[in-house]
């Protein structure tokens, strides 16, 4: 099926493949908001704003998928570290406690918008400082939102999960079964025409 994802993230392109879809990328360059009443709300109006930018330069006859994901303890948003001491900070704060992940998602195709908002439970063990300064020597927190990746090596940090793996990465893929067949674009024989079952929410 053809899809433009609206987001740079090579880790959001690999779950696309996984489940047989190869879209064409084309990153937004609007500026994403920082603050909002809640983390939920922020990671659905930032998803919005960047397919709003995508679609203004490339339409939607095509299915825009843009998404946008942000790690929150206590309602508190921790970003991307950026720097190795913000990355230490960080990952004291999530030591041996449980915090949310959430993605926002929103498609754009043919003046339709279907928006939703994930939310995952991630665990996390009580970690020793000689584990956080060798985790973050080896530079991969740095880039991620609350300074790890559990599809890399903090997953030795996460006894549990509750809810979608595939959200932690950064794009749950569940509710895309449910948003294709929708929106009237599955194609592909991996994503299976679900208009007569219920559930979801378009608007």
């Amino acid at each position: 099926m053809d899809l433009i994802l609206a987001s740079g993230s090579p880790r959001r392109l690999e779950l696309l493949r996984q489940i047989g879809v190869e879209p064409k990328v084309v990153v937004s360059h609007s500026e994403e908001e920082k603050k909002a009443a809640s983390p939920a709300e922020l990671v659905q109006d930032n998803a919005l704003t960047k397919g709003r930018d995508v679609v203004r330069t490339m339409g939607d006859t095509v299915p825009v998928l843009a998404a946008d994901t942000v790690v929150a303890l206590a309602g508190h948003v921790l970003g991307k570290p950026g720097t190795p001491e913000k990355a230490r900070s960080m990952l004291r704060q999530l030591s041996g406690k449980t915090h949310q992940v959430l993605t926002g998602m929103a498609l754009y195709y043919q003046g339709k918008v279907w928006k939703h908002v994930e939310i995952t439970e991630v665990t996390f063990a009580d970690l020793t400082d000689r584990e956080i300064d060798h985790y973050v020597a080896t530079g991969e927190p740095l880039d991620k939102a609350g300074a790890y990746g559990i599809q890399g090596r903090a997953a030795l940090f996460i006894p549990s999960i509750r809810g979608s793996y595939s959200n932690v990465v950064g794009l749950p893929l569940a509710p895309l079964r449910t948003i294709f067949a929708e929106l009237d674009v599955t194609t592909h024989d991996t994503l299976p025409d679900t208009r007569n079952d219920t559930g979801g929410a378009a608007s």
